[in-house]
């Protein structure tokens, strides 16, 4: 088989090298191979024999690797469960929890994964200084994720808004719910149950107006009626609304007052204050109050018109 595979080596060394000259060095070459081989016929037996408990070792530790990762793992999900019960019984934040339990579980992994490169005999000083260098090049290129990194941050400390809260974004006019405050994004929850997702940069450098942070809410009503309507009845009726809604608080008094004379119409204001989570459907049953309580009086609701005078 050697001899075959010696000779078969020299033609095609042959067939490479056309030049006579370079021919003969090719077949005294397949020549030396197979008197090598011939003295040591056990060499190759020798180099798998050799092998062998290299891949025995290797395959050892890719055993033992994959078991500290699955115990490991269950380590980490144990130890999140835990800081997430701990959080709840000291009545932590939602937000606060949405954000530092995936930190601590990823912080974690990083750990286990450093734990498992030394069982391969990979320094972790090394890897530490490679990660450095690569997470300063990476820091650079994701500027946009860390700035919303450190927003999610300023928002758990500086508590501008929490889970459940209202909240309006002033610069793009985003509102709704906030269901969630990750990492990099918060979540809002819009009246009609749509996602809006927003990173953190934005919301902690732009403005923006918390609704429910306080447990009550002012409802602002304008009314116009037409400037021959009596006035102080018209303040009467809407008094009267005002005062005989349900949800109104009954430390706060209800306000009546002209709030302006417009071009076509008297603007009457109309100010009660409710609790924030009865603030729509008070607004909505005033409005709808305050229309049946002018009707009835007969005072009309002028609307926009314009008078055009034709001159001969």
């Amino acid at each position: 088989m050697f001899h075959s595979f010696g000779f078969m080596s020299a033609v095609a060394q042959a067939d490479a090298f056309p030049d006579t000259t370079e021919t003969v060095e090719a077949l005294n070459q397949a020549q030396e191979n197979l008197q090598e081989v011939a003295k040591n016929p056990g060499l190759i037996r020798t180099w798998l024999e050799g092998l062998v408990p290299d891949l025995l070792n290797f395959a050892f530790q890719v055993i033992i690797a994959a078991a500290i990762y699955v115990i490991g793992g269950k380590m980490i999900k144990g130890i999140t469960k835990m800081v997430r019960r701990s959080m709840d019984k000291a009545g932590t934040d939602e937000g606060v929890k949405q954000f530092v339990i995936p930190l601590i579980k990823y912080s974690l992994y990083v750990i286990l994964i450093f734990i498992i490169m030394g069982l391969f005999g990979i320094a972790t000083t090394s890897a530490v200084a490679v990660l450095g260098s690569a997470g300063v090049a990476v820091g650079l290129a994701l500027q946009g994720s860390l700035s919303n990194f450190a927003g999610g941050v300023l928002i758990l400390l500086l508590k501008p808004f929490r889970v459940g809260d209202y909240i309006i974004e002033d610069s793009h006019k985003n509102e709704g719910t906030v269901s969630e405050i990750s990492i990099f994004y918060t979540k809002l929850l819009t009246p009609d149950n749509k996602t809006i997702v927003i990173p953190n940069g934005t919301l902690s450098n732009s403005s923006l107006t918390n609704v429910t942070n306080m447990d009550r809410r002012r409802i602002d009503l304008v009314v116009g009626i037409a400037y021959e309507a009596d006035i102080r009845t018209t303040k009467e009726a809407l008094l009267a609304v005002a005062e005989g809604d349900p949800a109104k608080l009954s430390e706060e008094p209800a306000l009546v007052f002209v709030n302006d004379l417009g071009d076509s119409a008297v603007n009457i204001g109309v100010r009660v204050w409710v609790r924030a989570e009865d603030y729509w459907e008070a607004r909505w049953r005033l409005t709808e109050a305050i229309k049946y309580a002018l009707d009835e009086k007969g005072i009309p609701i002028p609307y926009q018109q314009i008078d055009v005078q034709i001159k001969q």
